[in-house]
């Protein structure tokens, strides 16, 4: 007789189940996670929609942009410009400068006395003078202090002077008048403006103006060359 065939045991149909389970299971959790990717992409499509949107609205309310056109300027002489200089620090230097151009400033002592009066640092020999005197230098600038009263006068020549070193002048003209004007109305100036330009560090010399450029009424002064942004730096500190 032949032997029957044996029963499969319960225990194998339960894995059967637990495997269709399991499959089901993955199979849910599959289509899930691909509905989650469709929601996100669909989200980024959507910022990226949006974002277009407002490029394309912006770009409308601006209109065309379009790049300076160049110049091509370049600064005259190459020269550079002079650096800055503070406000605050110009009225310090302003209060300075009026408080240390006295008018009872003992001048006579400093001027050399022959045909007119003039002035030199003694670090600088006689042929300064007389080159002022010939029209070496080239006068670059001038003030002119007529019909002023005396504190105008000073606190227009101090800042002629400063004004004057910055931008790199090296020679000008103080026109003060010959002294003729009205007793009690107009001050005269012009032995002041002496005393004055003694006292500037920024002066180193001056003369009588010739005839044609004022005579009597006028002094050439030299300057000092403005000082440079080293040495700015150091004065400053």
């Amino acid at each position: 007789m032949s032997a029957r065939p044996k029963t499969p045991s319960s225990t194998t149909l339960n894995d059967f189940a637990d495997l269709k389970k399991a499959l089901r299971k993955a199979s849910r959790e599959a289509a899930a996670r691909i509905e989650a990717e469709k929601a996100a992409q669909a989200e980024r499509e959507k910022a990226e929609r949006q974002r277009q949107a407002e490029q394309a609205l912006f770009a409308q309310s601006v209109g065309a942009v379009h790049k300076l056109p160049d110049t091509g300027r370049v600064q005259a002489n190459g020269r550079r410009k002079p650096p800055p200089v503070p406000q605050s620090r110009q009225q310090d230097e302003q209060q300075v400068l009026k408080e240390s151009l006295s008018d009872e400033f003992d001048v006579e002592t400093l001027l050399e006395t022959d045909d007119t009066l003039a002035f030199r640092r003694p670090e600088l020999g006689p042929d300064v003078l007389r080159k002022l005197r010939r029209g070496v230098w080239a006068l670059q600038g001038q003030i002119d202090l007529h019909g002023l009263r005396t504190e105008e006068a000073r606190e227009t020549l101090s800042r002629f002077l400063r004004d004057a070193q910055v931008r790199g002048w090296r020679c000008v003209r103080v026109v003060h008048g010959k002294g003729l004007g009205s007793p009690g109305r107009i001050p005269v100036i012009k032995d002041k403006v002496k005393r004055w330009l003694v006292q500037s560090d920024r002066v180193l010399a001056f003369v009588q103006a010739r005839g044609d450029d004022g005579g009597a009424g006028a002094l050439i002064v030299l300057l000092q060359s403005a000082p440079s942004a080293n040495q700015a730096q150091a004065q400053e500190a």
